[in-house]
């Protein structure tokens, strides 16, 4: 695993995942069983998803009733703990879906159940029974009880995953709240829309975020990587050829590039993570109005880049346009003052691109270093 880590540096609910793939949860259908047939080639899984109070019980019922498949437990704490314990020793990441009304029942299963799996809420379920039922899509548009619910888990101290579909509601206003309640991850249906809603919502909060929806060709993975994505989920094409091209294809570009989900430059639409590839504020380009919307002034960004890469090899190459390598652009862009510097330097374009993966995370940390006050639920 720990080959897994230096290769992708990924982590959630602080374990090591090993290919950022993921399975996403499909009710009756992603069990234990399910995961384990493919566990070779993906690092997390989201069981269920499962119903956990009186009111998505009922509507599961009503699913069933009309041709859906459901999971069913007589006592489902005890049913949710005995799937995730199948799953130990499997390297997997371990989550589990869940369809809830009300904040105690979310927290009530967390304190029983511990820390044994992500929490994950399910606010996509678009099923009628389930939305009457106050859970899945309703909470889109009751964004305070969905905030609610991601405070009574994180009151348990556990990871807290939140699922929700694409064009229902303001998702960069929503990430906010959400990123303000506490939760850790965002888990994204994108429906018919395009790799602009992750962009918006990497540009809106620091939460790791999970794309979803047809990620079943390599080329639709590697544009929600180069747009914020730190993970890709499937669930209907999640056969194992599927899974077992695509993680393969993964990791040859990463071991080739070093950076799995470099972001595309900024001048090319990518998100704030780009900043990492800007040079000096000199010029009307798309830079200028970047540093506008996130309220950064040139001359904070300028410091903020010198003092990110004073003591390591970024510092150096006095021959490139701006006098150091901070300022340099992706290695997919062609440069012969960049290339020359760091062959002199004796750096390779590999690790040029995990230097610069520093370099991002030391400028996003700085945009996000706190919640605005001004974000509501």
């Amino acid at each position: 695993m720990m080959e897994a880590y230096k290769r992708f540096e990924l982590l959630m609910n602080q374990q090591i995942v090993r290919t950022p793939i993921a399975l996403a949860s499909m009710a009756g259908i992603v069990d234990a069983a399910y995961v384990l047939e493919r566990a070779g080639h993906i690092g997390a899984a989201f069981l269920g998803g499962f119903s956990i109070d009186e009111e998505t019980i009922l509507a599961s019922h009503d699913l069933a009733e009309a041709g859906r498949k459901e999971f069913f437990f007589s006592d489902p704490i005890e049913g949710i703990r005995s799937e995730v314990e199948k799953l130990k020793g499997s390297d997997v990441v371990t989550g589990i879906n869940l369809r809830g009304k009300k904040p105690e029942s979310f927290a009530g299963l967390a304190d029983t159940l511990g820390d044994i799996a992500v929490y994950e809420v399910d606010a996509h379920c678009r099923q009628q029974p389930m939305i009457k039922a106050g859970a899945g899509e309703h909470l889109l548009s009751h964004h305070h009880d969905l905030c609610d619910i991601v405070r009574g888990l994180k009151s348990m101290d556990v990871c807290v995953s939140v699922k929700i579909r694409a064009g229902l509601t303001d998702e960069r206003a929503l990430a906010r709240a959400l990123w303000k309640a506490g939760a850790d991850i965002l888990h994204i249906d994108l429906m018919d829309h395009g790799y602009q809603k992750i962009r918006q919502i990497r540009n809106s909060c620091p939460l790791q975020i999970i794309a979803n929806n047809s990620m079943h060709s390599y080329d639709r993975v590697m544009e929600q990587f180069s747009h914020g994505a730190d993970m890709v989920s499937l669930a209907r094409r999640a056969d194992l050829h599927t899974l077992k091209g695509l993680d393969a294809a993964i990791q040859r570009y990463t071991d080739e590039v070093g950076w799995y989900n470099a972001p595309k430059q900024l001048c090319r639409g990518g998100d704030l993570r780009a900043l990492t590839f800007c040079c000096m504020p000199v010029k009307e380009c798309p830079l200028i109005p970047a540093l506008k919307g996130i309220g950064l002034e040139k001359a904070h960004y300028v410091d903020l880049k010198k003092s990110a890469t004073a003591n390591t090899p970024l510092s150096g190459g006095s021959h490139t346009c701006f006098g150091s390598l901070a300022w340099c652009c992706k290695t997919s862009s062609p440069c012969m003052f960049r290339d020359m510097t760091l062959q002199n330097l004796g750096i390779s374009k590999f690790e040029y691109m995990q230097l610069k993966r520093r370099l991002s995370e030391k400028i996003m940390e700085e945009i996000f270093s706190e919640v605005p006050a001004n974000v509501t639920c």
